[in-house]
């Protein structure tokens, strides 16, 4: 209420009780925009959907007027009309630090077209991503992009023959669906070709579990742990892996493990750089110096890794090129493309402080060639 001139109280108008900035108090609607634009709902429509014969006039004109009001479609509204403009992105863990990597990768590739990346965390359990995934194709998303999957390949076939679906990090290929996984095998014979080089024959690798997968359909420490067995004994040495959780506090312990040994290894290749990180933790307790007491080489090339208090040696496989890369092919599927595709990313070895000349061979008691 406010004062009349006679000091009587009078009813107040609607506007003058709006919130600042603010006219509305409903939601903006697709007639709302059509009426700003002066243009029929059906060319709007057309415009929201990326329709083919839409002019560069009639877009500018639907465009000024949608962010002139603010409109936001309706999701549920969308998907009726064909499309959701939506992308499920399932990952094992946002705390994971390489997964960030891969899920900036398919923000870049999408962020020019009109679709919009839904992330959930689907965690390490079989149950648990099958779940995260049926909530996102509840919510009608038009393609999926699936981290790390523990999910059996018959299920993941299935999702892919009814939805675009692009799997990462999930090895042997697949008949309805695309995947980008780098190749962990290379990557992990130039961990220990690394180290071989510098002197070292005993070399320990922290790894994982299948998971209840089989081989070739594998997760990416499995091929990981493949390959290093494959390079050790091309090198005429003898594998030696401690299977442990991929986190700072799986490294530890591994590395404790090994680190107590009457013949500790002189150097350790981490399946992943935060397992790494860990075991930089184990070697400092045990007063253990690195380099030059044991080498340490990761496996992911995190952010962490290049911090120069850590300056720690690593595998590669550039997480933002894989998210850009899925993200595409998702859009290819969206296109019409039926066909599987496999995109593999080309690892490279990153050598920073962690890793130096075996001190046996830099006494010269021990000359091994490789």
């Amino acid at each position: 209420m406010s004062a009349s001139n006679d000091g009587r109280a009078k009813p107040s108008s609607a506007r003058e009780h709006a919130p600042s900035g603010s006219a509305r108090s409903r939601r903006v609607t697709i007639q709302d925009v059509a009426g700003e634009a002066q243009v029929s709902v059906s060319a709007v429509s057309k415009v929201l959907t990326d329709s083919y014969g839409v002019s560069p006039q009639m877009r500018a004109k639907v465009t000024s007027a949608i962010e002139k009001l603010g409109y936001r479609p309706r999701a549920g509204a969308r998907a009726m009309r064909g499309r959701s403009y939506t992308i499920g992105v399932m990952v094992v863990a946002l705390s994971h630090p390489y997964h960030p990597q891969i899920a900036e990768g398919i923000t870049d590739e999408l962020d020019p077209t009109p679709y919009q990346e839904i992330i959930v965390s689907g965690g390490d359990t079989r149950d648990r991503q099958q779940r995260s995934i049926e909530a996102l194709v509840d919510r009608q998303v038009d393609g999926l992009i699936i981290i790390a999957p523990f999910i059996h390949t018959a299920q993941l076939e299935q999702l892919g023959s009814t939805l675009p679906t692009v799997v990462i990090s999930r090895h042997g290929g697949a008949a309805n669906f695309d995947t980008v996984v780098d190749d962990d095998s290379g990557g992990a014979r130039l961990a220990v070709d690394h180290l071989v080089e510098l002197g070292h024959t005993r070399i320990m690798h922290t790894s994982m579990g299948t998971g209840g997968l089989k081989r070739p359909h594998v997760l990416s420490h499995t091929a990981r742990a493949d390959g290093y067995v494959a390079a050790m004994r091309r090198h005429g040495l003898e594998p030696d892996i401690i299977e442990t959780a991929y986190t700072e506090e799986g490294g530890y312990q591994a590395a404790m493990e090994a680190l107590g040994r009457p013949t500790p290894p002189t150097a350790v290749f981490a399946g992943a750089d935060i397992a790494a990180l860990g075991v930089l933790r184990a070697a400092e307790e045990r007063g253990i110096k690195v380099p030059q007491e044991l080498s340490v080489v990761g496996y992911d090339n995190i952010y962490l890794s290049s911090i120069g208090r850590v300056s720690l040696t690593t595998i590669d496989q550039s997480g933002h090129l894989t998210g850009q890369m899925s993200a595409r092919l998702i859009l290819e599927r969206l296109e019409g493309r039926t066909q599987p595709v496999q995109y593999v990313v080309a690892p490279r070895l990153v050598a920073r402080g962690t890793s130096a000349a075996s001190r046996r061979r830099a006494t010269g008691r021990v000359s091994r060639s490789s």
